[in-house]
C-alpha cells in the first residue's frame, strides 16, 4: 500500500430495528453494523429478543415478529460482543441520535457508559449535497441510485449507509471525507482562550453557567440539567452555526452555579439574565412596570375591562386579574387583538369612544357583532369577553401562606409566585418564609405556575411561618 495513501479511522455503519422511538420504554429487536477497517469489511449482525411486546405496526415495516426473537438472545447477553464490535470505531449511523441513543440507553441499563465518536449521515447528506431538498434514506436511496437488499431490516440498511459512504468517496475523494469526519465527529473545538482545565471542572449537573468576554463581561448566560455537556454543545456547534462560532470566539472565562434540579436552574436562570444583562441573551424585561386588566360592571351592566397599574397590582391575590403586561401600550394592543379576533365591541370595551345609539368603527368594517346597537345581548358580549379572558386569568396563589418545592437536596421557598430563595435546612426555610414580600416577577410566575400543576406538585411542603 502507498504510504501516502489517504486512510480512515475504523468506520462501523450501524443501524438497529426496535419495538417503538422511546430510549426509555422501548427496545431493540435487531442490530447490524458494516464495519469499513483497513479497506476491508467486517459483517456483524444480531437478532435480539427484547422482552416486551412487538406493536403490530413495527411487526409490518420490519417485518420481525415475536417468533423470531424469541429464542434470540436478550442485550445483555450480546452487549459484551457488541461492545467489542464497536470499540475503537466512529459510529455511523442514519439520524445517529435514534440509534445511538437507543444503543447507549440499552448499555446503560447493565451499567455499561458507552460513549464513541458519532458521526450522523443526515449531516453528511447535508454538508455534501447542500441542494437536495430532503436527506431522508429513502430520498438518498433515490437520488443516488442505491441498491436496496433489505429495507427496514438492520444490516440492509447499514449497507445502504456504507453504499452512501462510497457515493460520497467516489464523488469527493478520501482526504475531503477525512476532513468531514473531523468537522462533524471530531472533539468540539475549545475556544483559543479556554482551558480543557477549566471545561474539565465543570460538573454534568444541573444549574446554570456564565461565558465572559474581555473584563468579566457577561456574554451568554445558559441553564442546562447537564452543565458540562450543555457547554461542550456550544462548542460543537461553532462548528457550523454562526452564533456559536460568533460566541465561541469572544469567550474568555466560563463560571457555572450549581442548583439541585432543572426548576431552580430555570429561576436562576431568568434571574440572573435580568442582573446581569448578557448581550447574547434575548433580554428579559424587569416587571416593575407590569399592569393588567379586571372586569368591571358598569351601571348599564357592561363588563368594561379596567386597567390595574403597577401600584395597585397584587398578583396571586387578586382574583379578577388577567393578562399582565410590561406596559400599557402591550395591554391595550392585546384588548384591540381579541376584540378583532373574537368581534368584540372596541367601544364596550373602552377602546373608542362610546356615543349610545350609534355603531362602533368595527361595526363598520363588520369586525363587532353590534353589541354597540343591541343587536347583540349585552349579557352575550360579557359572556364572550369572559370566556376570551379566562385563557389569560392571573392564578390567585392557591395555597394559605408561603411553600417549598423539594428538588434534590434543596428547598425552593414560593410566596403568592414570588421566589424567596433557597434553603437547605429548616432554620433557613423559616427565615426565608419570614423574610417579607419578594418583588412579583412575571417570568418566574410561570415557571413556578408550570411546575406547580405538572410534577413537582407532589413535591410541595406546606408549613406555616412561625
Amino acid at each position: 500500500m502507498d504510504i501516502n495513501e489517504v486512510t480512515y479511522p475504523d468506520l462501523a455503519f450501524v443501524d438497529i430495528e426496535t419495538t417503538g422511538s422511546h430510549f426509555d420504554r422501548d427496545r431493540i429487536t435487531e442490530i447490524g453494523i458494516k464495519t469499513l477497517a483497513s479497506n476491508q469489511i467486517q459483517v456483524w449482525e444480531q437478532l435480539i429478543n427484547p422482552q416486551t411486546f412487538i406493536p403490530q405496526n413495527i411487526q409490518r415495516l420490519t417485518g420481525i415478529s415475536p417468533q423470531m426473537v424469541e429464542n434470540q438472545p436478550s442485550f445483555d447477553q450480546v452487549a459484551p460482543e457488541l461492545k467489542r464490535e464497536l470499540e475503537g470505531k466512529i459510529f455511523i449511523a442514519h439520524n445517529a441520535r435514534f440509534d445511538y441513543g437507543f444503543i447507549k440507553a440499552s448499555f446503560k441499563r447493565i451499567g455499561i457508559d458507552f460513549k464513541p465518536k458519532v458521526l450522523c449521515t443526515v449531516k453528511l447528506s447535508r454538508l455534501l449535497f447542500p441542494e437536495q431538498p430532503r436527506h431522508n434514506l429513502d430520498t438518498i436511496i433515490n437520488a443516488h441510485q442505491l441498491q436496496v437488499s433489505a429495507r427496514h431490516r438492520a444490516l440492509g440498511d447499514a449497507d445502504l449507509l456504507l453504499q452512501f459512504w462510497r457515493v460520497c468517496e467516489s464523488k469527493f475523494g478520501k482526504e475531503k471525507l477525512n476532513e468531514v469526519i473531523h468537522q462533524l465527529v471530531g472533539n468540539p473545538s475549545l475556544p483559543p482562550n479556554i482551558d480543557k482545565e477549566l471545561i474539565d471542572s465543570i460538573p454534568d449537573a444541573p444549574g446554570c453557567y456564565i461565558f465572559y468576554g474581555d473584563n468579566k463581561t457577561p456574554l451568554y448566560i445558559g441553564k442546562s440539567i447537564s452543565l458540562r455537556s450543555r457547554v461542550m454543545g456550544h462548542f460543537q456547534g461553532a462548528l457550523t452555526q454562526r452564533k456559536e462560532m460568533k460566541l465561541s470566539l469572544q469567550i474568555r472565562d466560563i463560571d457555572w452555579i450549581e442548583t439541585s434540579g432543572e426548576l431552580g436552574a430555570l429561576i436562576l436562570e431568568s434571574r440572573l439574565i435580568k442582573e446581569r444583562m448578557p448581550s447574547m441573551n434575548i433580554k428579559l424585561r424587569r416587571s416593575k412596570d407590569l399592569c393588567g386588566w379586571s372586569l368591571v360592571q358598569d351601571e348599564s351592566g357592561v363588563l368594561m375591562p379596567t386597567l390595574v397599574t403597577h401600584q395597585q397590582l397584587a398578583p396571586g391575590l387578586q382574583d379578577n386579574l388577567y393578562g399582565l403586561f410590561y406596559s400599557k401600550r402591550e395591554a391595550h394592543s392585546y384588548l384591540k387583538a381579541i376584540a378583532k379576533k373574537h368581534h368584540l365591541c372596541e367601544a364596550l370595551l373602552g377602546l373608542e369612544k362610546r356615543v349610545e345609539g350609534k355603531s362602533c368603527f368595527g361595526y363598520q368594517l363588520k369586525q363587532c357583532g353590534g353589541a354597540c346597537l343591541n343587536l347583540t345581548p349585552i349579557a352575550l358580549h360579557n359572556l364572550q369577553l369572559k370566556t376570551v379572558l379566562e385563557l389569560f386569568k392571573v392564578q390567585v396563589w392557591p395555597y394559605s401562606g408561603p411553600i417549598a418545592i423539594q428538588e434534590g437536596g434543596e428547598m425552593i421557598v414560593i410566596d403568592k409566585w414570588c421566589y424567596l430563595g433557597t434553603a437547605i435546612n429548616q432554620n433557613e426555610l423559616y427565615e426565608l418564609a419570614e423574610s417579607g414580600d419578594a418583588e412579583f416577577d412575571l417570568d418566574i410566575y410561570k415557571i413556578v405556575k408550570k411546575a406547580l400543576s405538572g410534577a413537582y406538585k407532589k413535591q410541595v411542603i406546606h408549613f406555616s411561618a412561625q
